[in-house]
């Protein structure tokens, strides 16, 4: 049914939210009421949030990011030390980051669908609460139960789930135009910020309690003090808000209807591929790497193997360093690219990630193949790749919030986390690990054979990066044509105007009473 205008004067009632209802007759794929990063920052839009209390709840969902990434690569930073102690092989080892992957993933859905009806606030402070009681929890498994490790470790991953879908929309519905692509860019900084500090805090701490299981208390201990950050400094805001003066926007579809609107929004659909194959590649590589420049140095002999922790856990601390360096410089490369060339070139956003994995590519090609001859040209390639795949973190996040509606942002974060996950970073330390595995029963067990088996598994990864580059460019050809769609719904239905009226009201009537 097509909506019909109705005048209302507002003193019959009072201006509603904007609405998007299912039935108002909105074709799948439009961008009413979402002008995300593409909204002017004039002077009439006034936040539902003051900007000092904005500020302070992007730095509290900032140190929670930092936190949650911290916790997710401590186990890689000590991995050596986990397969010593367990004696486990290394697909087995995998094992632990794709069993909390696919609990994360599997949870997504859900925050999603809740974030988008409830209160965000609430359900981050519950899934919080259950990341730190089961991150801590694991830190106790005894040697006999690495089946424990495993289960604490999926459920950690549900609480981290909570956190990851709905943190970047309350920052979305707290700024617009360039201040949220800033602040979208400092949260999603801290993902290799947290991935690299996750290496070092967990080896450091390792070699100074000469207990791996203790790296595994650090961030529980850090979480502590920001669920009450989380309490008392992190707002709620309407859905919407930063785009309608506050107001916020008001969905009334359903979980299917949902989804419907996200299969046929092309841009969406394609850089959800791109970002599948961005976590694919650097789930392995932060898992594996410092295993892999570990064993590379064994076959140089600058080391002996280990065999009894504490293991030597140099390379645990230079590629956390490096990992951190690259994660800040290549998250500020692409957010100065983006702000730089997107009124020039419409489709900027994508081509950057596009030109980030598939020059990342070449980059760790060479890297894995020279490492058995030179440790510090490896180091080399691996901060020219981490520095090119770091150029996506916050533009793909600026595109899916400038290509999906305000009421729908939290399903569309949770579903692009779920396939993102479940084709990516799931499954990808485990397959590496495969691969390893199968190939090193071919020849009688050595360090040296142990090295090359787990080079070549490696390999998958930059073709991965190029074929995500391919997805990327996919996604070009459709997003400026949604720009312009969201740019001229946004001068035809502009918000509505805080305070009393000079003029009667338009609303959207959908066929159904107004009460």
């Amino acid at each position: 049914m097509e909506p019909k205008a109705s005048v209302t004067s507002p003193q019959d009632k009072p201006l509603p939210r904007w609405s998007l209802s299912s039935s108002s007759g909105l074709r799948y794929g439009s961008f009413v009421n979402s002008l995300s990063s593409l909204t002017p920052n004039t002077e009439d839009n006034k936040p539902a949030t003051s900007p000092r209390g904005a500020y302070i709840a992007v730095a509290v969902l900032c140190y929670l990011n930092l936190l949650n990434y911290m916790e997710r690569y401590t186990i890689a930073g000590v991995l050596t030390d986990i397969q010593t102690f367990f004696d486990i092989s290394d697909s087995t080892a995998a094992l632990l980051q794709t069993v909390f992957i696919c609990s994360f993933l599997l949870m997504a859905p859900l925050f999603g669908y809740l974030g988008d009806r409830y209160n965000r606030k609430y359900i981050m402070i519950g899934g919080l609460c259950v990341w730190l009681v089961t991150a801590a929890s694991s830190s106790l498994v005894t040697e006999s139960f690495f089946w424990l490790l495993m289960l604490l470790r999926g459920m950690v991953g549900i609480g981290e789930a909570s956190y990851s879908t709905i943190a970047p929309t309350i920052i979305a519905d707290l700024f617009t135009g360039p201040q949220r692509s800033l602040m979208i860019c400092i949260f999603y900084i801290f993902i290799p910020v947290g991935s690299g500090l996750g290496y070092i805090t967990g080896a450091s701490i390792a070699s100074l309690t000469g207990d791996w299981r203790w790296a595994l208390r650090m961030t529980p201990i850090l979480g502590v003090v920001g669920l009450f950050l989380l309490v008392f400094l992190c707002p709620n805001p309407p859905r919407g808000a930063a785009e309608t003066h506050g107001e916020g926007v008001r969905g009334q579809s359903s979980y299917l209807e949902d989804i419907k609107y996200l299969l046929k929004n092309k841009s969406y659909v394609w850089s959800t591929l791109g970002v599948t194959a961005t976590a694919f590649l650097t789930g392995a590589l932060a898992f594996w790497t410092p295993s892999f420049l570990s064993r590379a140095q064994v076959t140089q002999k600058i080391r002996p193997a280990c065999t009894k922790e504490p293991c030597d856990a140099t390379d645990s601390y230079i590629f956390g360093a490096v990992t951190v360096v690259t994660g800040i410089l290549g998250g500020c490369i692409g957010t100065l690219l983006s702000r730089r060339f997107r009124d020039k070139v419409p489709n900027a956003d994508p081509l950057i990630c596009a030109v980030g994995l598939l020059g990342s590519g070449p980059c760790l090609f060479i890297a894995v193949f020279v490492a058995s001859a030179s440790i510090p040209t490896t180091y080399v390639f691996i901060f020219l790749g981490e520095v090119l795949i770091s150029l996506n973190w916050a533009v793909l996040a600026d595109i899916l919030l400038y290509v999906v509606i305000p009421t729908r942002r939290s399903t569309a974060e949770a579903l692009q986390i779920t396939f993102g996950h479940l084709l990516g970073d799931a499954g990808s330390p485990y397959l590496v690990g495969a691969i390893s595995d199968a190939i090193h029963k071919s020849k009688p067990e050595t360090p040296d054979w142990s090295f090359h088996s787990l080079k070549y598994s490696l390999m998958v990864c930059p073709v991965v990066g190029i074929v995500g580059g391919l997805f990327f460019l996919m996604a070009a050809l459709y997003v400026t044509e949604d720009r312009k769609l969201a740019m001229r719904l946004v001068e035809e239905d502009p918000p509505p105007q805080q305070g009393p009226a000079s003029e009667p009201s338009m609303e959207l009537d959908t066929g159904r009473n107004n009460e």
